[in-house]
């Protein structure tokens, strides 16, 4: 199963989620939902050299795909989920190639 770390308040997040909610493939994990969830989502920022460019842009981080193989990508598509023109095409939908929030909100 592939864990897709999201939060509500994320626009880039927004998309994956629909796409993802219901999909048996994936378990979403809100890390605004609940302190655990925001610890699990730390744990592997904190240590997984994926995320070393993304800390040094000042990015969060979110969304975020853990495969089964536990390799991490920033992208919806590595991860198997397709979007239709509806989703792609609608503002607060807008997802970019590794796009993530960023502490300063340029990313979000």
């Amino acid at each position: 199963m592939i864990k897709i770390f999201v939060m509500q308040t994320c626009p880039d997040c927004t998309a994956v989620k629909a796409q993802a909610e219901g999909d048996s493939r994936f378990q979403l994990i809100d890390i605004g939902e609940h302190v655990r969830n925001l610890k699990q989502f730390l744990a592997i920022r904190d240590t997984h050299p994926a995320f070393n460019a993304i800390r040094g842009k000042g990015s969060i981080g979110i969304p975020c795909f853990v495969m089964e193989d536990g390799s991490v990508h920033f992208s919806a598509e590595d991860a198997g989920i397709a979007f239709t023109d509806a989703t792609t095409t609608s503002p607060e939908n807008d997802i970019h190639d590794g796009a993530t929030c960023s502490l300063d909100g340029t990313g979000c």
